[in-house]
């Protein structure tokens, strides 16, 4: 029964959702959208319905994917997105960086793929409250302590690495991630990883001690791509250096700050310029990682899908999900809810990436049902799927549950008040 009302659940999360109404919608048959509520309720409420429970089939469809999309390895986006509550039932936001800025923090571990850099799926979700942390991976406890960011994807990491998907796994983690604790520990576990280094970040180059972007300037970069970035198109220079990362974690401890010293780390500094057509450098990013046996382009092309995950992000809120309009009441039932509508979008990035002939068929057919403009020399965007994806699934419904008789009742009341103003 919990396993149909998933389904269920799952086609009611198939759509774009406005903010006034950002609630599953129910589709067109002769059940009431009260009963769909109601059910809805007690779906999320069940004690039997736990995150890890609904971690599997997104687990699923990852591994699946990771099959079909990855070369040599999956790539793995770890980021993290504040969820603003405004709502006063909501009893355990918290403040996340202050007093006015309330809600939930989200931590994410999204596959994308390392040819074409497709996202397939997320492979971990954890949401913390005021009451405590939930992680789809947690499978003892329901609740747990609230740790560091960088503490939390270490712990991630640890789980991710030992569900054998059929590649390795690469962690991609942006520059909150320039800790070499924990680049120390990622390393010690057998973890592949690429982050972004902070400007002054110091790394050992040929027996000396040089900040990144000071060894930046001395290397030699090589055209290699041209991208799109911030809605313009950019040429790729790459350059690479091998490098050792010495520098000493610090620690406070009774008011004063340890120097505490670790092995060294062999790394690779790739660093990637994008230039627009000007010749001015709009970006760059100082890329340090443990994965050697890739070309310094793959790595920093690696680095540019990594924001996949913005996207991700941005379809759960405003462009899909409306995720943060939500009326669930407390931490847990939103992270129910959300894994339900991971998979949603999950459906969604597989009718993207499907390159038949039927499947183009599909999305062309499904843009003009959206009503969605799209951008010109664009056939779709994933938002715009979603919607439409609701409109059809709708039609089939309405078609299933009515009789042609119905049907036609219902087309001649409707046409009786068009015919007053057209």
């Amino acid at each position: 029964r919990l396993s149909q009302r998933y389904q269920q659940l799952l086609l009611e999360h198939m759509n774009a959702s406005e903010p006034l109404s950002a609630g599953g919608k129910s589709l067109p048959n002769k059940t009431t959208s009260f009963a769909s509520t109601q059910a809805a309720y007690r779906f999320y409420n069940n004690e039997s319905v736990t995150l890890p429970v609904l971690q599997e089939p997104l687990t699923l469809a990852a591994q699946t994917g990771i099959i079909t999309h990855c070369t040599s390895y999956a790539l793995c986006v770890h980021d993290w997105s504040r969820l603003a509550y405004k709502h006063a039932n909501k009893s355990d936001r918290y403040a996340i960086t202050h007093a006015t800025d309330v809600g939930y923090d989200l931590q994410t571990s999204l596959i994308v793929s390392d040819s074409t850099g497709i996202p397939i799926a997320p492979v971990a979700q954890r949401l913390v409250s005021a009451n405590g942390s939930y992680a789809s991976y947690q499978t003892t406890n329901p609740v747990s302590e609230v740790k560091a960011h960088l503490d939390e994807v270490t712990d991630c990491i640890q789980h991710l690495e030992q569900q054998d998907f059929a590649k390795p796994l690469v962690h991609i983690i942006d520059r909150e991630a320039d800790s070499v604790r924990h680049m120390r520990q990622w390393s010690a576990a057998g973890a592949l990883w690429l982050t972004r280094s902070r400007d002054r970040s110091g790394v050992e180059y040929q027996g000396r001690s040089i900040p990144c972007q000071d060894l930046a300037n001395e290397l030699q970069f090589e055209k290699v791509r041209e991208v799109h970035f911030n809605d313009q198109t950019c040429w790729q220079w790459v350059a690479e250096a091998s490098v050792r990362i010495t520098r000493p974690t610090h620690s406070t401890a009774n008011g004063k700050k340890i120097r505490i010293p670790g092995p060294p780390i062999e790394a690779r500094l790739v660093v990637a310029r994008l230039l627009c057509a000007q010749g001015n450098v709009v970006a760059q990013w100082l890329l340090l990682s443990n994965v050697s046996d890739v070309p310094a382009s793959t790595i920093a092309l690696w680095y540019y899908w990594r924001w996949q995950i913005e996207c991700y992000f941005k379809l759960l809120k405003k462009a899909g999900h409306n995720l943060e309009s939500w009326q669930q009441e407390s931490a847990p039932a939103i992270a129910r809810r959300l894994m339900v509508a991971s998979m949603a979008c999950v459906t969604v990035w597989e009718i993207a990436a499907d390159q038949s002939e039927e499947v183009a068929e599909l999305r062309h057919f499904l843009i003009k049902l959206s009503g969605r403009q799209i951008k010109r020399g664009q056939d779709f965007t994933h938002p715009a799927l979603l919607a439409g994806l609701w409109v059809w699934l709708a039609m089939q419904e309405v078609l299933s549950a009515y009789s042609e008789d119905e049907l036609a009742t219902l087309k001649k009341s409707t046409q009786q008040f068009i015919g007053r103003v057209v």
